[in-house]
């Protein structure tokens, strides 16, 4: 594993935490174009780590700034969503501490030179954290003409999101615990 090399998914990565700012300064006046930033870069988050695996590009740069680059396009979401008064700061706090503490977790182990990949709870969490998102910036917008209200779909995944997020961390960190 190179420490540092520039290719596609390094360069998604990176294109990730580019788009943050364009996101917060879109959302509040065009939620539909604040919505669309946000897709794109979550699917930054996807594809940068499917290129990396299948192109055998996996860099150590790779490893510790692709969970940090997630973690900071969501955590920019959520505390918009505060703002915006759609979610209570208790949930977007308890959020954010399980990101740092999952993020911090991993980069000790790398430093140690273990890897302490991805989980199965951690990419729903990632999902459903997307969803709820999405869902919470497009309520009252004209994508909000579903017989379902977006605001309720929006609240059932973060609730979701905060239970896997709770229960992958705990995860992570016994996972940490045993490979240290």
């Amino acid at each position: 594993m190179a420490t540092l090399r520039f290719n596609l998914p390094t360069v998604l990565t990176l294109s990730r935490i580019v788009l943050i700012p364009f996101f917060v300064m879109s959302v509040y006046q065009h939620p539909v174009l604040g919505a669309l930033i946000f897709s794109i870069a979550s699917l930054t988050d996807f594809l940068d780590g499917y290129l990396a695996r299948r192109s055998g590009q996996i860099t150590k740069f790779g490893i510790i700034m692709d969970p940090l680059a997630d973690k900071f396009l969501v955590i920019s979401a959520l505390i918009v969503l505060v703002d915006m008064t759609r979610i209570s700061a208790f949930i977007a706090i308890l959020l954010i501490v399980r990101e740092f503490l999952v993020t911090g977790l991993r980069v000790v182990a790398l430093s140690k030179d273990i890897v302490i990949p991805a989980e199965m709870g951690g990419k729903l969490k990632t999902t459903a954290q997307i969803t709820s998102i999405l869902c919470l910036i497009l309520m009252g917008s004209i994508f909000d003409v579903f017989p379902v209200d977006l605001y309720d779909l929006g609240i059932v995944f973060i609730w979701i999101a905060l239970v896997l997020s709770v229960t992958s961390g705990i995860r992570y960190t016994i996972s940490f615990w045993k490979k240290i």
